[in-house]
């Protein structure tokens, strides 16, 4: 990994997390009040509400947190080195000076691609500090041989990508085989080497909330660095409620492995008012350090662009149309 790589790595992310030994008996035991969960998650954004000078700097922290991504099948160069562009620059001259924050430019937090996007988005983002993030292991399905997922990993960041986001085969976690779960993770995070690993549950496939709390802790133990809901592309992405129930593991997991994870939502964020609602949760549920990039991030694109609308109309009054923020 060059330079470059490094200084982003330095940037953006804490220490890695060392994980522990497999314990099923940390969540094994606990049981998911689905009603209470969805009660708790209903009342996030009812009893907080964030308005005008606030929201719009609520709205710039909510920017830097996301993680600008193109998972397309017709991604190619030269849409990445645009993506890059806006990820260094996302939101106009006039915007920022409208908003005061000409001497102090915010960027999104990384740049998410195909791994065969990676040389192309490193060399774009040179200088920036804003890492690559690479999705691997058979993104989105994993439903891969290891060897090959692991091969995935090795290559995405030998090329230079800061940030592995991996798929877990999400059988074992129906299965309940702890165990291979665990192996399958912690062995994904010694091919990532130095770069941070972002465990993708798929939460949307694992059918309880229960499976979700279990999967969240196991992914920790073995070494996960952030845990993220989904890939995106199931019938069900990000939800308040899953989200809630993964907020509480990484609590528990702060409480007994004394270490900090990351959480990531992706899939479906694409209002301003999302993103409110995902910071509403971290404050409450986690507090100030998880609405900083370094442990929160949003998995998005379209996001980037409802956001600047709402900026922009902050800032003079007036909605402005979308295709004034262009995102590539």
């Amino acid at each position: 990994m060059d330079q470059a790589a490094d200084k982003a790595l330095e940037g953006r992310n804490r220490p890695r997390n060392p994980g522990v030994r497999l314990d099923p008996s940390w969540f094994e035991s606990v049981g998911v009040n689905t009603s209470a969960v969805e009660r708790r998650a209903a009342t996030l954004t009812t009893r907080r509400s964030v308005k005008k000078e606030y929201q719009a700097a609520w709205l710039v922290k909510a920017l830097t947190c996301i993680d600008l991504t193109t998972l397309a099948g017709d991604d190619t160069p030269e849409r990445v080195r645009r993506l890059c562009a806006k990820a260094r620059r996302p939101l106009s001259d006039d915007l920022l000076a409208a908003l005061g924050l000409e001497d102090a430019p915010p960027t999104v937090a990384a740049v998410c691609v195909y791994p065969t996007m990676v040389p192309p988005a490193v060399r774009a983002l040179e200088g920036s500090g804003i890492p690559v993030a690479s999705v691997a292991t058979g993104f989105p399905a994993g439903l891969m041989p290891l060897r090959l997922r692991l091969e995935e990993i090795r290559w995405a960041a030998g090329e230079g990508a800061a940030e592995i986001d991996i798929v877990i085969t999400r059988a074992h976690v129906l299965g309940r085989d702890w165990t291979a779960l665990y192996d399958e993770i912690a062995a994904m995070r010694e091919a990532c080497g130095r770069a941070h690993l972002k465990t993708i549950l798929g939460t949307g496939d694992l059918k309880t909330l229960r499976n979700v709390y279990a999967a969240s802790l196991v992914a920790m133990q073995a070494g996960a660095d952030f845990i993220k809901t989904s890939t995106g592309k199931e019938d069900v992405n990000a939800t308040l409620p899953v989200s809630l129930v993964m907020a509480r593991a990484l609590r528990d997991y702060r409480e007994r492995a004394g270490v900090d994870i990351g959480f990531k939502p992706a899939g479906g964020l694409r209002a301003a008012k999302d993103a409110l609602a995902w910071l509403i949760l971290m404050r409450e549920e986690l507090g100030l350090p998880w609405m900083q990039p370094e442990l929160f991030r949003i998995g998005a694109s379209g996001l980037l662009t409802d956001i600047e609308r709402q900026l922009d109309h902050y800032a003079t009054g007036r909605y402005s149309a979308a295709h004034r923020h262009a995102m590539a």
